[in-house]
């Protein structure tokens, strides 16, 4: 293969590519502001321009400079082979110094209190590649913050005009809300007047933004970046199965970013992805379990709530009633495994159903220009559960039939005496006829927020939402992700994993109060190797604790058509260690 050279390493290349793409899959650093794999290459920002050397076929292939020495962008110079690059030459060095000055000269140096501070570009090139001191000594040109969106300020005083916003707005949500607007100096990021900064991807440019000018609402002055840990993650919200990162402090979530998959979600996800995990912690989720008493709910601990469920399941089967349970598409595949577990122990001839799957709108795909089958489409679901797919597949391959569609399910809930519903969606969604259809039935509800189902049910279990387990979800195109844990659940919640392990070692005559602690008190680490925080939450009574990886073998073991669980699924990316710029000398 060709092969290109980078401040002396040696790089082979595919025919078309920039040597700052080389260099960035090779994992050399180029100072680079505008350049961004998923836009267009404008090479506005000038700091990575590099002495370029190439063979002459004139002069018997002879290394000469290109362009008689003049600094070339590395972001839009095409790799030849035998080519000599130099961005540490003197040239190239008192041009990144010059990109950074220039920079700076209207930057208002507010990092003290900017959100972006701890993840921004200007402050690491600055240490990196700038002068350490500013020459400028006339008035700094002053610009507006402006409120251009739902979710999204910009500082223009910040903007450093990279255009990366720009561009995405043109190029990828093709909604052409931003642009830039002046001249020279007074060039700065604008809307068009009365057009506001709304599409249901704006969120994206935050994360394009490499300095502080956009700023997330939702995220402003909330938390300090460097205090958030991050766990890999999977969108628990609709079937897209968006790859993202879940940014956390002390068992509170601040912001879900996207992680990059090539073969999912690209660079993007949607504003619903990014901002729809505030239920995580709605004040009014469910933390106690609930049994129904002389006709009214009371609080119970969970040895009672147990006991009175697997009994009241019981008494249904042994008067000639059947079981039937309501697996909801917002569970990963592993629980809804354990679950039907559970209920095929109580009722051999249980019913197993998918519980209903919301829909909103339509397909849709960016750029809308490109055909939907383009590999550089990003693709937004309109269905509204994250594994609908992979619950069936768990329940087909337990019960050796296809799993029963809720839809199907409904009609014949009269035939069942006793029905056990899992919800964990992020809004209402039990209907009245639901409710009505279920009235009269012994009825044990595990769910994450009220409803009417909750209302009316024997038992209620509290469970947890994705944020606070771990998993595996199977996507619109058929595959299976895994996903970590990233908060612990709430206090007196538990996951619907743990909360079936617990029932099958009841049936099975275990003592729950056996793994309790003398202290009565379990510590989490949020972040095993990041920046040291622990959760304290209390410890009640449970059997062996849940793993999903270890029931994802489980049921590769038990059923050859879970195999995939094994082969076929996609474990999160390691965590990626930060180092420090700053040299550490020991006192």
């Amino acid at each position: 293969m060709p092969s290109i050279t980078i401040n002396g390493e040696r790089h082979e290349f595919t025919p078309g590519e920039k040597i700052l793409q080389v260099a960035n899959r090779a994992g050399q650093e180029i100072p680079q502001y505008c350049y961004h794999p998923g836009l267009s290459i404008p090479a506005q920002c000038r700091i990575c321009l590099a002495e370029v050397w190439a063979p002459n076929p004139r002069n018997n292939n002879k290394l000469e400079p290109l362009m008689g020495g003049k600094l070339l962008p590395t972001c839009a110079t095409e790799c030849s082979d035998g080519m000599v690059v130099y961005t540490n030459s003197p040239k190239a060095v008192a041009n990144q110094k010059a990109v950074m000055e220039y920079l700076l000269i209207n930057h208002p140096i507010d990092c003290a209190v900017c959100d972006q501070a701890g993840e921004c570009f200007l402050q690491d090139y600055s240490y990196r590649y700038g002068r350490g001191v500013s020459r400028f000594e006339e008035q700094k040109v002053k610009n507006p913050k402006k409120d251009i969106g739902e979710h999204i300020l910009l500082y223009s005083d910040r903007c450093i005009l990279c255009t990366r916003c720009v561009r995405f707005a043109w190029e990828v949500s093709q909604t052409s809300e931003l642009m830039i607007a002046g001249r020279g100096n007074k060039s700065e990021i604008d809307v068009f007047p009365g057009v506001g900064f709304d599409n249901e991807l704006s969120g994206n440019v935050v994360d394009l933004c490499p300095v502080g000018a956009l700023l997330d609402k939702d995220f402003l002055f909330k938390q300090r970046v460097w205090f958030l840990k991050q766990t890999p993650s999977i969108d628990g919200l609709t079937a897209s199965g968006d790859n993202i990162f879940i940014e956390h402090n002390e068992g509170k979530v601040y912001r879900v970013k996207p992680r990059q998959n090539m073969n999912v979600n690209k660079w993007w996800i949607t504003d619903e992805v990014r901002y729809g995990w505030k239920f995580v912690h709605a004040p009014d989720r469910l933390r106690s379990p609930m049994r129904r008493q002389y006709g009214v709910q009371v609080e119970a601990d969970y040895t009672r709530a147990y006991d009175e469920a697997i009994a009241g399941l019981r008494r249904a089967r042994d008067a000639g009633g059947r079981v039937a349970l309501v697996v909801s598409p917002m569970l990963p595949c592993e629980e809804a495994y354990r679950l039907a577990e559970f209920a095929l122990a109580i009722d051999p001839e249980a019913a197993l159903a998918v519980g209903p799957v919301p829909f909103a709108g339509e397909d849709r795909h960016y750029p809308p220009s490109v055909p939907a089958d383009d590999p550089a489409a990003f693709h937004v679901s309109a269905e509204k559960a994250p594994n609908a797919r992979g619950v069936r597949r768990v329940l087909a391959a337990i019960t050796g039939r296809p799993a029963v569609e809720f839809d199907d399910l409904a009609p014949r809930l009269g035939e069942f005496a006793a029905v056990v519903v899992t919800g964990n969606y992020p809004s209402a969604w039990a209907t009245e006829e639901l409710a009505s259809a279920l009235s009269g039935k012994f009825l044990v509800v595990i769910d994450t927020l009220p409803n009417l189902l909750t209302e009316q049910a024997d038992v209620v279990l509290p469970g947890a939402t994705w944020a606070e387990k771990a998993g595996t979800f199977e996507n619109r195109r058929n595959m299976l992700q895994a996903f970590e844990a990233a908060i612990p659940v709430v206090p007196m919640a538990k996951t619907e994993g743990q909360i079936a392990n617990d029932l099958l070692a009841v049936l099975g005559g275990e003592d729950l109060r056996r793994f309790i602690p003398r202290t009565g008190v379990l510590v989490v680490d949020e972040g095993p190797g990041q920046v040291p925080a622990a959760t304290e939450v209390t410890n009640i009574p449970r059997a062996k604790l849940f793993n999903a990886a270890e029931v994802r073998a489980e049921m590769a073991r038990a059923h050859s058509e879970l195999d995939v669980f094994v082969s076929e699924i996609t474990l999160p990316t390691g965590r990626t260690e930060i180092e420090a710029d700053m040299t550490m000398v020991e006192l």
